[in-house]
Parts: structure tokens; sequence; C-alpha cells
């Protein structure tokens, strides 16, 4: 139901750092982890993953998200409407 937002970040960031670290090695895009489709609240992006929010954002434009940049910081726009549904 819940979990510590301190280990959350922790481990995401390995998971982030892990993923470029195959991206450089030469795999192949499919065998690489979305780590930056995980969004902090608000669908904000997340600075402290590789490449702060630039790699972030190109990353989501590339899939086809709009980012809405407020100040230093930046957000996916109209998210609820590209999130899955069961």
């Amino acid at each position: 139901d819940i979990t510590c937002p301190l280990t959350t970040g922790i481990f995401m960031n390995i998971a982030a750092k892990a993923a470029e670290e195959m991206r450089e090695l030469g795999a192949p895009e499919d065998q690489i982890t979305p780590y930056w489709r995980c969004l902090k609240t608000q669908a904000e992006l997340n600075p402290k993953y590789p490449g702060g929010i630039e790699h972030q954002a190109s990353q989501l434009e590339a899939e086809g998200f709009k980012i809405r940049r407020k100040g230093k910081r930046a957000f996916v726009e109209a998210l609820d409407e590209k999130l899955a549904t069961i």
C-alpha cells in the first residue's frame, strides 16, 4: 500500500543509472528499462535522473508526451489522458 519515499528514490536512481549504463554499452532499446516514465507527484519530471530533466523530457517527447516548463521544473501535460485504465 505504501513505500518509503527515500528508499524508493534510491532504488529508482540505481535503476536509472543501470539503464543508462546499458545504453552506453550498446544494448538494444527494448532491453533498456524505461525509467524516464516514472514521474514525481503531479506528473513532474525528476531532476535527479541521469541527464536531468532535459534528458527525461527528450525521452518522453520522443514517445509523444508534451512537456510544460515552469521555471526550473517541468511537467507532463495531460498525463491523465495517456494513462491506461483497467
